[in-house]
């Protein structure tokens, strides 16, 4: 897996949820639709961009987070026969929330 590569500053390392994954977290996204943003789950982070103060920002992603991306984002990389990307962070587009978290925040209490 991708534990072999850290990466650096405000990059991260994301591995594609092709479309039979999809169907299974809910999400089907069609032939026709392959120019859409992208989903796929975050593998590793880099450590932030340093401030001139020699501090880090972090990362707003972390290792296991699904996320969206546009269909050309980042640059394609091949580790031990897997295919990852690695983009900076700014081209994630999102970060996917669980289903069963999202539908219980709405209602409140009883």
């Amino acid at each position: 897996m991708a534990t072999n590569i850290k990466p650096l500053h405000d990059r991260v390392i994301v591995k594609r949820i092709e479309e039979g994954e999809q169907v299974r977290g809910g999400i089907i996204i069609p032939d026709t639709a392959k120019e859409k943003p992208q989903e796929g789950e975050v593998i590793a982070v880099g450590e932030g961009k340093r401030k001139d103060d020699g501090t880090r920002i972090g990362l707003d992603v972390k290792a296991g987070d699904r996320v969206l991306f546009g269909k050309y984002s980042g640059s394609e990389i091949k580790l031990d026969g897997e295919e990852y990307l690695i983009m900076r962070e700014d081209e994630i587009l999102g970060v996917i929330e669980r289903a069963g978290a999202a539908s219980g925040g709405k209602k409140g209490g009883k």
